[in-house]
């Protein structure tokens, strides 16, 4: 049987809906008339007049006499709160940018981004600060949650679960960042705004691949968010893709600035790039093999992934992979826009662009090549 296509008014209906939930379209705002409508979208005007009732009916717009159809001021454009909980969030670079774009977004359509993370907590406190700036935001009846789940803390499943329960139970809507709540390839039923972790890390080392190099390791901290395991995923796929098969021992995971774990990682695998879960982690292992004598790039390649501010800034300049952080906030807030809606829409896995930035901590130099 073929798949049942979507009909031509509920297309039309959707995608204005989906313009004024993102502020396309914004309260007052004339949408274009059904003539208009009818020759963009290559259909008649009954067509387009009954995507504009379910609109109506919605009380997402109103039809004035001799004047046209406009966005109203209802529930879903009035002005909202949206709370935020990003814990250790000044610890975090890449959430910097990013949550400024997404204030500045919010602002824009007349809405308070309220800042809550755990900068100022103890490790151990993390998880409670986050589960304390839910049960706030309950309190206070915000119209949405943007959450980047705990990463690398003993507890974290359960604290990352206790707040969206919270929320769940309060009707209010989570837009996870970054992350899900579950292991990878599991998926949540949360919409989560992020990079394509798997195929972006998957660019990265057929890169190196593609420039000589045929022994590539990969290091990341334990506890990583699921994004890591994305990365692993596609860090696979490209060795596979080169004719190498990935083997259980080419992925390590412990402590970058750990000395003794960075001498057994490296025990008997010089001569080879090490790619690193994120650049905090690349930056970390760099440092100790300086320590240990190990020169980069000479006896060892390291590459990241974040292109946080100091990658270009290191000893030796880091390869990396860039996040877009201010789309990716963009990005976030129409999510959440369209969400407050359009409550019944499918979870949404929302995927953004990554740029490789090569630098000088990859390089193999001249005349030198990789045996396998």
């Amino acid at each position: 049987m073929a798949p049942r296509r979507c009909s031509k008014h509920a297309r039309i209906h959707d995608d204005l809906a989906q313009a004024i939930a993102s502020g396309e379209y914004a309260p007052g705002q004339q949408l274009p008339t059904e003539v208009e409508l009818a020759r963009r979208y290559h259909t008649s005007r009954p067509t387009v007049a009954h995507a504009m009732q379910r609109l109506v009916a919605e009380s997402l717009v109103e039809r004035r006499a001799g004047a046209g159809t406009f966005v109203r001021q209802t529930a879903s454009t009035a002005a909202k709160f949206f709370g935020l909980i990003i814990p250790g969030l000044g610890e975090k670079e890449l959430f910097e940018p990013m949550c400024g774009q997404m204030a500045r977004d919010a602002e824009s359509h007349h809405h308070t981004l309220l800042w809550g993370d755990a900068t100022d907590q103890p490790h151990d406190r993390i998880g409670s600060r986050a589960i304390e700036l839910a049960r706030r935001y309950v309190a206070q009846r915000v119209a949405g949650v943007f959450f980047a789940p705990l990463e690398y803390e003993t507890g974290k499943d359960n604290a990352n679960q206790t707040v969206v329960e919270m929320c769940d139970a309060a009707t209010i809507p989570v837009v996870l960042l970054d992350r899900d709540i579950v292991p990878y390839p599991a998926r949540s039923r949360y919409d989560i705004v992020a990079v394509d972790n798997r195929r972006s890390m998957w660019a990265l080392v057929s890169h190196i691949l593609a420039h000589g190099e045929r022994k590539v390791d990969f290091v990341a901290r334990p506890l990583s968010a699921p994004t890591v395991a994305m990365r692993i995923a596609g860090y696979r796929d490209a060795l596979r893709d080169a004719g190498i098969e990935p083997t259980l021992q080419s992925v390590h995971f412990g402590d970058p600035a750990d000395k003794a774990f960075v001498r057994k990682v490296i025990s008997g695998r010089l001569d080879r790039t090490f790619v690193c879960a994120n650049d905090l982690t690349a930056a970390k292992f760099m440092q100790s093999l300086d320590e240990l004598g190990v020169s980069v790039p000479k006896d060892v390649r390291v590459a990241g992934f974040d292109d946080v501010n100091y990658a270009h800034l290191l000893r030796v300049p880091l390869t990396t992979v860039r996040q877009p952080s201010r789309d990716l906030g963009s990005a976030a807030v129409r999510a959440m826009l369209e969400r407050i809606t359009l409550p019944g829409i499918a979870p949404r896995e929302i995927l953004l662009t990554t740029t490789l930035v090569p630098r000088k901590s990859t390089s193999i130099g001249r005349g030198r090549s990789r045996g396998s």
